[in-house]
């Protein structure tokens, strides 16, 4: 019975364990997603941005897209996700980002989201991360780069 109850404690014990892993110089991080459209439909209710590019299928089939698109925002949107809870994580604070649109997001389409850490400034906690969301065939569809700052992982 001990042995039993020491097994337990102790694997519960390591699901608990947060390991703090530094960032290092190079590191890449990708992130697959995609977006439906009733989270695209939940994003243009919170901002107020009820373009029908997004929303009415009959308006989007006489664009350029030939169908509706996903605001830039909200795929953009993944990049703080991922800063905040994956990589590096809690406790990072989103400090700077520029964006650059290249190619429209659409929904129920799987897309990367790739992180790449291009400069770590040791002294003040922070990094310079390159922003990049790929569609399905491999082409840019967001690019930019990220400043954030982490106490715990970035040293």
């Amino acid at each position: 019975m001990i042995l039993v109850n020491t097994y337990i404690f102790f694997s519960n014990f390591i699901k608990n364990i947060k390991i703090n892993k530094m960032l290092q110089l190079g590191e890449k991080y990708i992130y697959k997603f995609s977006y439906t459209q009733e989270q695209v439909n939940a994003f243009a209710e919170v901002t107020g941005d009820n373009n029908p590019v997004h929303l009415d299928k009959e308006y989007a089939e006489k664009t350029i897209f030939k169908r509706p698109i996903a605001h830039g925002m909200l795929g953009a949107s993944i990049l703080s996700k991922v800063f905040g809870t994956i990589f590096p994580g809690e406790g990072t604070i989103y400090l700077n980002q520029t964006l650059n649109f290249l190619r429209p997001m659409f929904v129920d389409q799987e897309y990367e989201a790739v992180f790449e850490v291009k400069e770590i400034i040791v002294e003040k906690n922070k990094a310079i991360i390159s922003t990049t969301i790929q569609n399905n065939e491999g082409k840019s569809v967001l690019t930019g780069e990220a400043t954030i700052m982490n106490l715990e992982q970035i040293k």
